[in-house]
């Protein structure tokens, strides 16, 4: 039986079960997964639906701080947070375990939303037996979630999504291609609301091409690294913290301060989620290699350029080949990284005509200055998913389900109508 703890309010059990590496070979290799149900102490005995949280990312384990959103959601459920494979405590995917593998390219092609959520319909056996359950998909989640609809709609109650309906069609490089306009929005509302940053910031990477500067775990920061930084613009909560460490970067004779390049180091580093930067691109991918495609859409966008003297401007949720030469976490991984962006024979993740017919009931809130889910790929999905009700607001950036429970609220109250 597995061991339940409670506190906060809360009973929490821990699930670990296994499941096929390759579900089209369930006698092959095997893989852990783990989940964390949670419930309200008052209701522990009721017999509660259950609802399936799908983190964003890819490659981010499932909360392990009690979510904000948890209050409103546990009137009526049982919440299973889930480690997506290769996440946290479900067999992690890293430098470590990934280079002792004979093709770990091969090993990572399971891992995006098809294998997610077959993993998922394990695990709803598991617990729920043959009851359909609801998801609630933040981000990537939220692709996860439509990916669900595609393939095993039988397994679902009701789908909720914040800020996760991508395109059903779009190539990786039409993906970043609309990002970078994104992105360089949220960087004239930064340098708008800090314009002293802009200076600062400047300083910085002229510090940076003049001089060789190390991060505290040893990697050499280069300006193009530092500029990564932005990939928090799009979250509310943490869009002034770039601020926050941009107020102090020097200390003493203009040398980068110890403080400034802890943060940093923080920021930049994907030691604690390499899937993130192995799969970013791949799960954009149907029938196609992405072939670096954040890299190739950069050719356009002269605005990101770091010559001496131009304004800075950060980069977002972009993957370049360069980081798996300058992260010391992804380093080990350079020829696992070469290996996906050259993959051509990915399967479709959407069923386009099974998404029209859909009769499950989905509500989506749709963020309208997403820095990155492109709004209009977003409506445009909107239109083709049958019993689907979408929310469009500006109320929020991309992280406002994790406000509070207002978001999850109205998802919920949507699809009673």
């Amino acid at each position: 039986m597995p061991e339940t703890c409670r506190h906060s309010g809360y009973a929490f059990t821990d699930h670990l079960i296994t499941v096929p590496l390759d579900h089209a070979d369930p006698t092959g290799m095997t893989i852990e997964l783990f989940a964390r149900e949670l419930v309200a102490v008052e209701r522990e005995e009721a017999d509660l639906p259950f609802l399936l949280y799908l983190e964003g990312g890819p490659g981010h384990r499932a909360p392990r701080a009690i979510p904000g959103w948890l209050e409103r959601a546990s009137r009526e459920y049982r919440v299973v947070l889930l480690d997506q494979r290769g996440t946290g405590r479900s067999t992690p995917a890293t430098r470590q375990t990934l280079t002792d593998l004979p093709d770990p390219a091969g090993y990572l092609r399971h891992f995006r939303a098809d294998s997610i959520v077959r993993d998922a319909e394990l695990l709803r056996a598991h617990l729920a037996g043959d009851r359909p359950w609801s998801v609630l998909g933040q981000s990537f989640g939220g692709f996860c979630a439509l990916t669900y609809l595609s393939l095993a709609p039988e397994g679902l109650r009701e789908v909720l999504i914040a800020g996760g309906l991508p395109s059903l069609t779009a190539s990786p490089y039409e993906v970043y291609l609309a990002a970078y306009p994104r992105v360089l929005a949220h960087n004239e509302r930064f340098f708008a609301r800090y314009p002293r940053d802009q200076e600062v910031a400047r300083r910085v990477v002229d510090h940076l091409l003049e001089n060789e500067v190390a991060l505290p775990n040893g990697d050499r920061l280069t300006p193009r690294r530092f500029q990564t930084v932005g990939l928090v613009l799009g979250q509310e909560n943490r869009f002034d913290s770039l601020h926050h460490l941009l107020e102090e970067p020097f200390i003493g004779k203009g040398e980068l301060s110890d403080a400034f390049l802890r943060g940093v180091d923080s920021l930049v580093s994907f030691a604690g989620h390499p899937l993130y930067a192995l799969l970013h691109e791949a799960i954009y991918c149907q029938g196609e290699a992405s072939a670096w495609a954040a890299e190739r859409a950069l050719a356009g966008f002269p605005e990101f350029g770091l010559e001496p003297g131009a304004p800075v401007r950060f980069t977002g949720e972009m993957i370049f080949p360069w980081l798996f030469e300058e992260d010391a976490a992804l380093a080990p991984l350079r020829s696992c990284a070469r290996d996906l962006a050259a993959h051509a024979s990915w399967p479709s993740l959407y069923d386009p005509d099974r998404l029209a017919r859909n009769t499950v009931p989905v509500a989506a809130a749709i963020y309208y200055d997403d820095m990155y889910v492109h709004r209009e790929h977003s409506l445009r999905t909107a239109g083709m998913v049958g019993g689907l009700t979408f929310w469009i607001t500006n109320e929020h950036a991309h992280d406002g389900l994790s406000r509070g429970g207002a978001v999850l609220d109205r998802l919920i109250r949507m699809t009673r109508r």
